[in-house]
């Protein structure tokens, strides 16, 4: 089995770097009908790339215009997911309204 290693795609929009991506948490996000419809058609997408890089089988290349593809995919779902607002806890909203600090 061929090993991958990452690699800079250049698209037209930018995307946001590792360095930039927020930090990851496990708040829930207010998604946007938009932002929903977005994440249903990238995902979409990316499953039908995925599953005819999956069939067609072979070793896989980083030339490969579909894995390249994928990845692009990849990175606009996160970053449209990413954008979405977090929804703040109903614990946190108590403790802000009660002026308390929360645990770090």
């Amino acid at each position: 089995m061929a090993t991958l290693t990452s690699t800079e795609i250049p698209i037209a929009a930018p995307l946001l770097t590792a360095g930039e991506m927020p930090a990851r948490s496990n708040r829930r996000r207010r998604i946007t009908p938009e932002a929903g419809c977005a994440l249903e058609v990238l995902g979409h997408a990316i499953e039908y790339l995925t599953d005819e890089l999956v069939h067609e089988g072979g070793p896989l290349s980083l030339d490969d215009g579909r894995l390249q593809a994928i990845q692009l995919l990849m990175a606009i779902n996160r970053e449209v997911y990413y954008a979405c607002p977090e929804v703040i806890s109903f614990s946190e909203r108590c403790r802000s309204l009660l002026g308390l600090r929360t645990a770090s």
